[in-house]
């Protein structure tokens, strides 16, 4: 297990957690003052700077992206909307591949229509289908250019609106399914704030690294309040809540991962509220002491 007490040279900044202080430039700039040297930004907020640009002052500054937030949202109400889908796929590994990230991450989506209060349908089952199906073409195109893809699961609680596949397992069988040559090119997104709680965390994660390549694309953390305040953007900062943080990452560098301990932080309570400095030298604290 690496040591990460002396340095954060392995950490890295999803840019969410300081999206509501800055625009994404001034969140690489102080990412870079504080030698960060990985990011990963959403797409709107590359969209709102620009994607040559953002390419070049990330390239200015030797930063790599860890991720790339997000594609996926596949299931849709008819052929029409299954097709929109594909299509900002393939926009997404595109971004993903100009801004040479190391993974697309996929929320896969499900009930269509449903974080608008108004699903489509209720059949979750066609929607792990859609989803199945959608990653299946994206696969194919993402082979071509060469960026791989990374299922997140989401929290249960999250099934309906966000993400039909809610456990590391239930994202390891679909990559089984889709790549079973396991070539690199489909693994796992793992956040620590949706698999914590998972009874058969361990084992999953020793499964995603059975092999030459492992599975672990991308690894996510910060930590989970008691008690959560919102369930989508009450996440803590890493040692406030009751994830045991080192004790995973042992298990996730056990199975061969040696990327970016990613910070991706939701707090609409808290630390969106503090400046953006303070959170950035919190998480570079946090990232040494309990990460």
């Amino acid at each position: 297990m690496r040591d990460f007490s002396s340095s954060h040279e392995w950490l890295s900044m999803n840019t969410a957690t300081v999206r509501k202080q800055w625009e994404l430039p001034q969140i690489i700039d102080a990412c870079a003052r504080r030698g960060i040297r990985a990011i990963s930004p959403w797409r709107d907020q590359v969209a709102a700077a620009g994607l040559e640009a953002t390419r070049r002052q990330l390239k200015e500054h030797g930063m790599q992206l860890s991720g790339y937030c997000r594609g996926g949202f596949y299931p849709a109400a008819d052929k029409a909307g299954l097709a929109a889908a594909l299509d900002d796929n393939r926009r997404a590994i595109d971004e993903a591949k100009t801004l040479d990230a190391a993974c697309l991450v996929l929320v896969v989506g499900s009930l269509p229509g449903a974080l608008q209060g108004k699903p489509a349908y209720t059949d979750i089952a066609r929607a792990r289908n859609e989803v199945r199906d959608g990653i299946a073409a994206s696969l194919e195109y993402a082979r071509e250019v060469g960026m791989p893809l990374a299922i997140e699961p989401l929290h249960p609680m999250q099934a309906a609106e966000r993400a039909c596949i809610n456990t590391l397992e239930h994202a390891l069988d679909l990559c089984d399914a889709l790549d079973p040559g396991q070539t690199g090119m489909l693994g796992v997104a793992m956040d620590v704030y949706h698999c914590w709680w998972d009874p058969k965390l361990e084992q999953q994660i020793a499964r995603a690294g059975d092999a030459k390549n492992t599975r672990l694309l991308a690894y996510h953390v910060c930590d989970w309040l008691t008690p959560t305040r919102d369930l989508l953007n009450d996440r803590g900062m890493m040692g406030d809540g009751v994830i045991e943080l080192k004790k995973v990452r042992g298990w996730v560098e056990a199975a061969g991962f040696r990327g970016f301990a990613e910070v991706e932080i939701f707090s609409e309570l808290d630390w969106w509220q503090r400046p953006g400095a303070e959170v950035l030298d919190t998480c570079i604290a946090r990232h040494k002491s309990v990460v």
